[in-house]
């Protein structure tokens, strides 16, 4: 039995369950349960805090996980990651008031404030910073104020919560993350581990691309092949009047409205686009 840890609360949470739903796991389970058993798939998912999951599954307790970049190396667990899952995006950033500092250098020496020690200090030796950190837990925004450092280090979504604590953010992100699938370095690497891992690159592939169906003059076919390539090939189909054929293609669903327009320019017709809901590469 695959044995899952799935983020229980936070911004990675909810999307979380949706990709394993999307996945064709977990069913109509509720948000407040500890511990859903999946008997279709032979499956277990705990949900546990998005920082405890690293440690759950580095050390073998459960096989794979759902967690963040961030957390995954502020753990400083040997859990490996297996892939980026495409949400939960968050940039880990310095802040500080006023308009004193304006580059990250000028901290040598300053008191920085963060729930994020380890990722921090990782920063600070890989740029020949010395600082003093100062480790909180939860909310960081008031340190400054509150006279207990010179400057913030914080996982950062919009920014408005600095502001209104007075904070600006300085420099380049210290770290740009996203959720991440990670996997026990003692797990079995056997045939479950592989299902799991081709459900979820396949709802990805899924919110990614689109379906696009089209008619189009069969002398316009390489130039409608060019804008529409696929994956490996589009499929080309006669229809009953041979002047003309019928294409299909995924393309990616950022750049659906420019192909059909493209399409439409080289005298396609009949242009209709389709969500993928699930797929197998």
């Amino acid at each position: 039995m695959l044995r899952v840890a799935v983020p229980n609360k936070g911004a990675l949470s909810q999307p979380a369950r949706e990709m394993l739903v999307e996945a064709g796991y977990l069913g109509s389970s509720s948000p407040r349960e500890l511990m859903v058993h999946d008997p279709v798939n032979d499956v277990e998912f705990f949900f546990l805090r998005p920082k405890d999951i690293a440690t759950y599954v580095s050390t073998g307790t459960l096989d794979m996980g759902i967690t963040g970049q961030d957390m995954l190396i502020e753990s400083g667990r040997p859990a490996e990651p297996l892939m980026e899952l495409g949400f939960g995006g968050s940039t880990f950033r310095l802040a500080v008031p006023g308009k004193r500092i304006e580059q990250p250098a000028q901290l040598a020496g300053a008191r920085i404030a963060t729930s994020y020690p380890t990722l921090l200090a990782g920063w600070l030796a890989d740029h020949g910073l010395a600082a003093t950190i100062v480790k909180l837990d939860g909310a960081v925004e008031n340190a400054v104020r509150l006279g207990v450092a010179d400057a913030i280090a914080d996982v950062v979504d919009t920014g408005t919560t600095l502001r209104l604590a007075g904070l600006r953010i300085i420099g380049e992100p210290l770290l740009r993350s996203q959720a991440v699938l990670v996997r026990s370095p003692r797990a079995r690497r056997d045939q479950p581990i592989a299902t799991f891992v081709r459900r979820l690159q396949g709802v990805i592939v899924a919110r990614t691309y689109v379906l696009v169906d089209y008619d189009i003059p069969a002398d316009m076919v390489d130039q409608a092949c060019a804008v529409t390539p696929g994956l490996e090939s589009p499929t080309v189909s006669p229809l009953r009047d041979q002047a003309w054929v019928a294409i299909r293609a995924m393309v990616p669903r950022a750049d659906i409205h420019t192909v059909m327009d493209d399409l439409f320019t080289l005298g396609g017709r009949g242009i209709l686009v389709t969500d993928i809901h699930a797929c197998r590469l």
